[in-house]
């Protein structure tokens, strides 16, 4: 049975952390003071440079592992225009009608009376109020 591209994701971002945490703790030599200005050397704008080099070689290596167990579990993985996509199982296309304004569907004089315009049917076309014809 294959496996969901969500659980291959989750088990090789759970690996990699556990792999990133155990170099860290090897960098540091068991050492507290170590791990900890390690640990505070990580962050969210800490770029891969300034990461410590156990924790570089581990991102490395976890990046490798990850792109072999996608290729493993039968995932492709290339640039986006490289990529062939496969079809997408569809509904059949139905026929759509274009929507069509409802304010030009109107059989009779509406809510402004026989006149329709600016008046709104009012006698000698008095306007409605201070703001006007709505």
């Amino acid at each position: 049975m294959t496996k969901s591209a969500s659980d291959v994701m989750q088990s090789v971002l759970i690996a990699a952390v556990v792999e990133a945490i155990e170099a860290l703790r090897a960098g540091a030599s068991g050492l507290p003071n170590n791990l900890l200005r390690d640990l505070q050397g990580v962050h969210r704008n800490a770029a891969f440079a300034d990461l410590p080099k156990a924790l570089q070689d581990s991102v490395n290596q976890s990046v490798r592992t990850a792109f072999n167990q996608f290729l493993k579990d039968g995932y492709a993985i290339g640039p986006k225009a490289e990529m062939q996509s496969r079809p997408i199982d569809r509904v059949p296309e139905r026929e759509r009608r274009v929507p069509t304004d409802r304010r030009d569907n109107r059989k009779g004089p509406g809510r402004r009376g026989p006149g329709g315009g600016p008046g709104g049917g009012r006698p000698g076309g008095a306007p409605r109020g201070p703001r006007g014809p709505r």
